[in-house]
């Protein structure tokens, strides 16, 4: 089945990527470390934490998935999150149709997506679970 955007917008009434999004306290700068990334995301007992840049604008997303092949290997405690595997760019906002915004998570095989303000500050994140929850709660 071939989804066109005209059908998008009439799933899930009107539903934003701002419905659906969690915050994110967890965070670090992308000229971090990996190990210190790897012991964040231990102690807080988190999957991921968003990249910011100098600015504080969101980088991308890192997962210890992402982190696994430099931590080792040695050197680690010297490998900037900026130089890892993470994810990148273009990140989800909070106006973008949570449909539309489902359908690229799947094609784009991603089970948590950014969410940035329009000068690419970090808002939150938004997961495929949760967004696929709240389309399917949605009446049609």
């Amino acid at each position: 089945m071939t989804t066109h955007p005209a059908q998008l917008a009439r799933l899930g009434h009107g539903l934003t990527v701002a419905d659906a999004m969690d915050l994110c306290n967890y965070q670090i700068a992308d000229d971090s470390t990996a190990d210190r990334a790897n012991d964040i995301l231990r102690s807080a007992h988190v999957a991921f934490l968003l990249v910011r840049d100098h600015d504080g604008r969101c980088e991308g997303l890192v997962t210890r998935t992402g982190l696994h092949s430099f931590l080792t290997r040695s050197g680690s405690e010297r490998t900037a999150i900026s130089s890892t595997s993470h994810q990148r760019g273009p990140f989800a906002w909070p106006t973008l149709n949570l449909a539309l915004a489902s359908l690229a998570m799947q094609i784009k095989h991603l089970t948590l997506w950014p969410v940035v303000d329009d000068d690419g500050y970090i808002l939150g994140v938004l997961t495929a679970d949760r967004a696929a929850g709240l389309l399917a709660a949605s009446p049609v």
